[in-house]
């Protein structure tokens, strides 16, 4: 299976690809990954330093990627955080080429907006631009909750709305939506819940609410997510396997005590999830 994964490096610390590409390769996927921008670090510290990769930077390496024949062999297109108006453009530029190529091939698209605690955190235009160009030509959206309220103009809450909401978005053109974040009233107390809808059902699935953020978890669930549906077709067995792997790589960082995701030392829990949350039926 090959991903082209079209998202942000950092040097330090694991956002954008350099937090999507490892799990993934673990799992035994090929990834092409095209860089966005190469940061020394995630701009949640509040100072970084590097380029933005201008946009035709970036179609210029897709474009070499497509001279070597490549195309027709990948399976997706991933794309995450987009930091500047111009990568939509040459995000869905390599979608259709990538179609073209392969018309089996799926678009994944993680939403990257913001969420409920610090409200949208990219670029004024993006959220607009996600809404109404890129997200109607993605097969597979990962936003979260709040993400998920924004590209629909409603506002999920309970399990009832949010799934009127996935609704709502699949009639913008996605077939399949991964909700992370959900954070409905009626929820044990304790747990944050992940929310996956296809044409066969929706399945909800609940852990424990751990006390940390974490930069990148949200890019290690849409990658993880994406392969996991791909491979199997199982919008369940997704949900089961991506969200097991998640939870022990944040347990995982949240014992260590460092602020970046433990992502290497975690790699066994990508390989070999231990399955420990069962996802069930919500319609």
């Amino acid at each position: 299976m090959k991903i082209l994964s079209i998202q942000s490096a950092v040097t330090h610390g694991h956002v954008g690809n350099s937090a999507a590409v490892f799990p993934l390769q673990r799992i035994g996927v090929e990834v092409l990954p095209v860089y966005t921008v190469n940061f020394s670090n995630h701009t949640g510290y509040g100072a970084w330093r590097g380029p933005m990769i201008a946009p035709d930077d970036v179609r210029d390496v897709i474009t070499g990627v497509e001279e070597r024949g490549v195309l027709p062999q990948v399976d997706a297109v991933l794309s995450g955080y987009q930091g500047g108006e111009g990568i939509a453009d040459v995000i869905i530029e390599a979608v259709a080429k990538v179609k073209a190529a392969n018309p089996d091939a799926v678009y994944a698209c993680d939403p990257v907006m913001g969420n409920a605690k610090s409200g949208c955190f990219v670029a004024p235009a993006i959220p607009e631009l996600l809404r109404d160009r890129v997200v109607p030509v993605a097969d597979i959206i990962t936003p979260n909750q709040f993400e998920l309220g924004y590209l629909t103009r409603t506002e999920p809450g309970d399990l009832a709305s949010t799934l009127d909401s996935v609704d709502a978005a699949m009639a913008m053109g996605p077939s399949v939506v991964l909700v992370t974040s959900v954070e409905r009233p009626e929820r044990a107390e304790g747990t944050i819940e992940m929310l996956a809808v296809d044409a066969q059902g929706a399945w909800l699935v609940a852990t424990p609410h751990l006390p940390l953020k974490a930069n990148g978890s949200g890019d290690v669930t849409a990658a993880l997510f994406t392969a996991h549906y791909v491979q199997t077709g199982d919008a369940k067995v997704a949900l089961e396997r991506t969200v097991s792997s998640v939870f022990d790589l944040l347990q995982n960082t949240l014992d260590s005590g460092e602020r970046e995701l433990q992502l290497i030392q975690s790699q066994e829990t990508y390989a070999n999830p231990r399955l420990q949350f069962t996802a069930y039926q919500v319609r």
